[in-house]
């Protein structure tokens, strides 16, 4: 990854999204919202939806709560027993 590549990445980003019918801005860095996108589209349902489907189980800091969700996705996904840092 170059530096100008690395930036674009660590930008923080307000978007608007819809949670239980309410709008509401969250600010998350690029790469957040690049995962929430992908696990949306795995599941097939919007963002909208897996934004609302987060905050029903944890809406104290929807920022920090999506954060914690993509990473546990992505933690699920990894291999088990794999080394950190090993392919």
């Amino acid at each position: 990854m170059t530096p100008q590549e690395t930036r674009r990445t660590d930008l923080i980003r307000k978007r608007s999204v819809i949670v239980a019918g309410h709008r509401t801005s969250v600010s998350l860095e690029e790469t957040f919202w690049e995962a929430l996108s992908e696990i949306a589209t795995a599941r097939s349902i919007s963002i909208n939806h897996l934004v609302t489907e987060i905050d029903r189980e944890n809406p104290n800091n929807l920022s920090s709560a999506i954060r914690v969700y993509v990473l546990q996705t992505f933690r699920d996904r990894a291999p088990r027993g794999a080394e950190p840092g090993q392919p």
